[in-house]
Order: C-alpha cells, then sequence, then structure tokens
C-alpha cells in the first residue's frame, strides 16, 4: 500500500506540474472506486485553475478556487505524469489533461477515492475523512513528550497503534515494522508499557525512518510508482526487516521472525526487539 512517504513522493512530483495551472479537462473512465466518483466533478473542475497540491496524512488535496479534490492511491493505486499522447492502460481510471501534462490514476483494485469538498462547506481539514487523523510525524507538533502522552492512554499493542492513525498519520505497516526495529522494542509491547526513554527512542526511529524513505523516493512492492512513473528504492537502501521472514537479523544474525497483527504482516527479531 502506498504510505506516507510514497503519497508525499508523488505531491512533491505533481505540485511541480499542476499549480499554477488550469485544468482543462478531467476524464472518469472508472466511476466505481472506493466511493463512487461524483458524477458533476468533471464539469466542476473544467477550465479551473490549479491553486496547490497538498497532502494530509494519506490523502492528496489537489486545491481548486472553489473546493479541493481528495485523492486516496488505496491499497495499489499510482498517480503518474504520462505524454499527452500515451495510451491509457487497464486500470487506469481517471486523467487530469492540462495543456502541457497529463496525469493518470492507476488502480487495480479500485480502493482508492476521488473526491470533491467545496470551498462553501469550510476548511477541508474539517472534511469527515480528515479531521479525526493524528499529528503529521514529520511536522513540529509530533514530539516525545507528545507521542509518550498518548501511548500512555493505550493498552493495545505498540504496531496497531501506530498503525490506527489516531496519534501519527503516515507510520503504515512498512514503516512501523522498520521503526520498531531501529527502536528495539517489540511490536506485541502494549503501547501505554513503554518508558520515556523507549518513546524517545521510538519518536527518532520514526522521524529517521520517514525522512529515508522521503529521501529514497519511497519504498516499492508490487505496484506503486511514483508521479514520474519510477519506483522508490526505500528497500534496496534502508529496509531492515520487513518482508524479510528467515533472513538474519542485521545486528545479532537470529532469523527474522513474522507474525500477523489485526490481519496485517509484521516482522521483527525477537533477540534485539524487547516488550
Amino acid at each position: 500500500m502506498p504510505e506516507l512517504p510514497e503519497v508525499e513522493t508523488t505531491r512533491r512530483g505533481i505540485a511541480t506540474v499542476m499549480t499554477g495551472h488550469t485544468l482543462r479537462t478531467l476524464i472518469v473512465h472508472e466511476p466505481r472506486m472506493r466511493w463512487p466518483i461524483p458524477e458533476a466533478l468533471p464539469e466542476l473542475v473544467r477550465e479551473q485553475p490549479v491553486l496547490a497540491c497538498g497532502r494530509r496524512g494519506k490523502y492528496l488535496l489537489i486545491q481548486f478556487p472553489h473546493g479541493t479534490q481528495l485523492i486516496h492511491l488505496g491499497m495499489s493505486g499510482s498517480l503518474r505524469r504520462v505524454p499527452l499522447d500515451a495510451p491509457r492502460l487497464k486500470h487506469d481510471h481517471v486523467e487530469w489533461l492540462f495543456d502541457e501534462s497529463r496525469f493518470l490514476l492507476h488502480d487495480p483494485r479500485r480502493f482508492g477515492s476521488v473526491l470533491w469538498h467545496p470551498a462553501q462547506n469550510g476548511d477541508v481539514l474539517q472534511h469527515p475523512l480528515l479531521q479525526k487523523l493524528g499529528v503529521e510525524p514529520l511536522g513540529d507538533d509530533f514530539t516525545p513528550a507528545m507521542l509518550f502522552a498518548h501511548l500512555q492512554q493505550r493498552k493495545l499493542a505498540i504496531k496497531p497503534t501506530l498503525l490506527s492513525g489516531q496519534i501519527v498519520v503516515g507510520v503504515g505497516n512498512i514503516y512501523a515494522s522498520e521503526s520498531l526495529y531501529k527502536a528495539g522494542i517489540h511490536p506485541e509491547a502494549p503501547a501505554n508499557t513503554l518508558s520515556k526513554p523507549r518513546v524517545a527512542k521510538l519518536h527518532t526511529a520514526i522521524v529517521q525512518t520517514l525522512s529515508d524513505a522521503l529521501t529514497s523516493g519511497g519504498s516499492t512492492l508490487k505496484d506503486y510508482v511514483n508521479a514520474s512513473g519510477t519506483p522508490g528504492s526505500y528497500f534496496e537502501l534502508h529496509s531492515k526487516v520487513y518482508d524479510k521472514e528467515g533472513k538474519p537479523c542485521p545486528q545479532c544474525q537470529k532469523p527474522i521472525l513474522r507474525l500477523v497483527q489485526n490481519q496485517r504482516a509484521t516482522y521483527f527479531c525477537s533477540r534485539c526487539q524487547r516488550r
């Protein structure tokens, strides 16, 4: 699944091209996404200038004078720039056409979404899908003290606590496993049992892991490519445990283990990560 670094990498890619330009046409080839694409959306944004390309959590926010498009890449989606005359591929469901550029939303599983928030409804950050999200992990609001205070209120295991997105957004399955490994914390450790020093290590690990992923253009599992159509390189450069069951731990050489938490695979070292 595209996680925060992948979505931010995509945002940066589209922002340099879309911002300040007029969207000539939005073409919806397949409206049956996670939520149906509003039938009126193409007419609403036709011949409208793009003011900014933002992001909140894993949602891309394309801002127009009269509203904002919310785009989610789902489980296997990507939003990429293609030549104006490039053939549309199977599973290319939506396209944004500008004078000199064209973008296609590719989503084989159709778990993504393209929604509309009218400006008259107020700040887009108050949209029901966004208003309850946790803080951004690379922002000033995400501090060790803030993380510790919130974890003290959670008895759930630390890995699914991070995945919930209620404390901090964007620490998805891949990067949660990597961050917990760096911090030496067992993924099944109850969140409220972690001491302040251990939470401080976890905070540092989360920031470092996501920063490394951004620098590498995100990770690549199966389908993900960035806005220019190229894959990320996080796994080749930085990954220590994710998807490496049975391989030796980089620190102690004990085989990496795999367990399932809330139907999500978790990878860890039983020697280096303690409860």
